[in-house]
């Protein structure tokens, strides 16, 4: 099989791509090139493409490298902005999957004669019936099922995920069996685009859509601080509030950007009975029933049934979901949908 293998630099796609290779499979590597400006967090950046290419070598396989800047840009990063200014807290890196890595590459490799694209997540692809469904990765801790809620029948039926059913300690260790030079480089943790040594996420938001002030209130409308830009505040929110300290903590239960306002309250004042969503997509058809919900990328399930008005009525309450945020189902430890909290 001819297969096509996106290579980040980092060690899991690198194992991957030696997995292939090792099972006999013709693997060509590439490298995305993303985000062109400044980063410090991701994987993105030009010693990533060297690591990919080193280790392309050390194995023997074509390395090539995708500018797909601009559709990033288009699909990925502009979203992030335009959510937040709509009161939204966007998950980039769903997007980046979604468009990305998950529909342009696929199509490339297409166009290109590959039988299937690979990548370095940590996920099994289980046949089911007459398709496919993603199981958990092997290693709880790294799980990335969450992030790749939206691929249907179309898309896992020419994905391969190499080291699914191995634990991150096997994967570095296969890597420094072969000599790899990435084998103890650290995960990427942070979205690629947003840099920590600039101001982090506020300080992105500001440059891209200017300071927009706010006041902070409680629930009887009190008003106990500001912030500098309302637009980077999200449901749940604990610090960068200028509450000083306070016997109880206080969380941002909402915000409203007409009127600049964000609303503090205490814990249980986050807990609700249903959570809305849209934006439904299933990995084939619609499974009815009550489900194991995930609702952030490493987080504890809660059961809940999705009803045909959009809405998950958790059968404990759970707290509620910043809009924009994934809301993922499962059944029996496989993906089978997810949609966006509202």
């Amino acid at each position: 099989m001819r297969v096509l293998v996106a290579m980040s630099g980092g060690v899991d796609s690198s194992v991957a791509a030696a997995v292939l290779s090792e099972e006999g499979h013709d693997v060509v590597g590439v490298t995305l090139k993303l985000w062109g400006g400044e980063s410090d967090t991701g994987c993105c950046s030009v010693s990533d493409t060297e690591d990919a290419r080193r280790v392309a070598d050390r194995l023997g396989v074509q390395h090539h490298v995708f500018n797909f800047g601009d559709a990033f840009d288009k699909q990925v990063v502009a979203p992030y902005v335009q959510g937040h200014s709509a009161g939204l807290t966007p998950n980039p890196c769903i997007e980046c999957n979604r468009h990305i890595k998950f529909e342009k590459l696929l199509m490339r490799a297409e166009a290109l004669g590959f039988d299937a694209v690979a990548t370095g997540h940590h996920v099994r692809l289980v046949a089911v019936g007459s398709g496919y469904r993603l199981g958990r990765g092997l290693d709880a801790a790294k799980d990335q099922s969450y992030v790749l809620y939206m691929l249907g029948q179309q898309q896992l039926s020419r994905l391969l995920f190499p080291i699914g059913h191995f634990t991150k300690a096997e994967v570095r260790q296969r890597a420094e069996v072969l000599g790899l030079r990435n084998a103890a480089k650290p995960d990427s943790q942070d979205v690629c685009f947003v840099a920590n040594r600039a101001g982090g996420r506020q300080g992105f938001l500001e440059r891209h859509l200017g300071e927009s002030p706010g006041v902070v209130v409680d629930s009887q409308g009190k008003m106990l601080s500001k912030v500098a830009s309302v637009q980077s505040v999200t449901i749940g929110q604990r610090r960068g509030l200028n509450l000083g300290g306070t016997a109880e903590p206080r969380y941002v239960t909402d915000v409203n950007l007409s009127n600049a306002t964000i609303t503090v309250g205490c814990r249980e004042d986050l807990y609700t009975a249903t959570q809305p969503v849209e934006s439904v997509v299933w990995a084939d058809a619609p499974v009815p029933g009550v489900l194991d919900v995930q609702v952030s990328a490493h987080g504890k399930v809660a059961l809940g049934t999705l009803e045909e008005a959009g809405i998950v009525r958790w059968q404990t309450p759970q707290r509620r979901v910043a809009p924009g945020q994934a809301v993922v189902f499962y059944q029996d430890d496989l993906l089978v949908g997810g949609a966006l909290a509202v």
